[in-house]
């Protein structure tokens, strides 16, 4: 029997779903701030509904829709590209946090990747090798400055083909991912691929979505990073690359000037940047 191996948003939406719903989560939300938070939703979309006076077969459509979503497992993949930035934001303002800015984490994340040490190479595959590489420095420190010895910085990204690891088959299993443990300093050195722009899944509803209101599904490229410490508030970010296609018009709205990489070439053809982090002290 042939076998399609060409990714797929029915494919990677159901691996994202998946993977949510194997982490069953919970909120100590109260009753009072539900209900308030739910009247609040429904009377913002009655007023969308008033406001363009929105008929009963687009209605319909709507429903057909959300049922479309659920069915090919892409709620994960549309809500964290069309609401997870509100979120995000709220969250880093409400906390009032003055560390590096943090960013969507997307639905690609996978935890418990690979340990690496501070000076490292992420995994790749031979194919991987022909693709322009990166070398991605920095520091993790504190609010002062000072190095955070041992901070966890977690790294993926897409492949070449803009294809993500255990989302898209035929790719290893840790392929351009790991949890690089920082040094004495917080001090780190990955060699890893520039990433490159790619479109989300969009073969399914969240695609049909984009093309109802003549969007497009294409993000810029970016470094997906997780970075922690046990006395400090981690941030998961993104950074950018600052002569990328679509800064400007990012299918996700993830894209912050503050996140924005400028690499140079070295004589060896590879290409060097520096971004450190600053992280936010926990609560006592």
């Amino acid at each position: 029997m042939e076998v399609d191996d060409k990714p797929s948003a029915k494919g990677s939406g159901s691996a994202a779903t998946d993977k949510f719903k194997s982490e069953r989560v919970s909120a100590d939300t109260s009753k009072e701030r539900a209900s308030a938070v739910y009247q609040d939703l429904l009377s913002a979309v009655g007023e969308v509904v008033k406001k363009h006076e929105v008929t009963y077969d687009e209605y319909d459509v709507v429903k057909q829709w959300v049922i479309d979503v659920g069915e090919g497992g892409e709620w994960p993949l549309w809500l964290d590209v069309f609401i997870e930035h509100y979120v995000e934001e709220v969250n880093y303002n409400r906390h009032g946090f003055s560390g590096t800015k943090g960013s969507i984490e997307g639905p690609y994340y996978v935890p418990e990747a690979p340990k690496l040490p501070s000076v490292t190479k992420m995994p790749m595959r031979e194919k991987d090798l022909s693709a322009k590489q990166l070398v991605f420095s920095g520091q993790v420190t504190d609010l002062e400055g000072k190095g955070l010895s041992g901070a966890h910085v977690e790294m993926w990204s897409n492949d070449a083909e803009g294809y993500y690891s255990q989302f898209a088959p035929g790719i290893p299993e840790w392929n351009l991912r790991g949890t690089i443990v920082a040094d004495d300093n917080g001090g780190f050195s990955i060699t890893t691929l520039l990433p490159v722009p790619y479109r989300i899944p969009h073969d399914g509803p969240t695609g049909a979505f984009i093309e109802s209101y003549g969007g497009h599904p294409w993000r810029p490229a970016h470094l997906h990073l997780l970075v922690s410490h046990p006395q400090h508030n981690g941030i998961i970010t993104q950074l950018y690359f600052n002569e990328g296609e679509y800064l400007g018009n990012d299918v996700a709205s993830a894209v912050k000037p503050e996140l924005v990489l400028d690499p140079k070439e070295g004589d060896d053809g590879l290409q060097y940047v520096t971004y450190n982090f600053s992280l936010d002290p926990k609560p006592e």
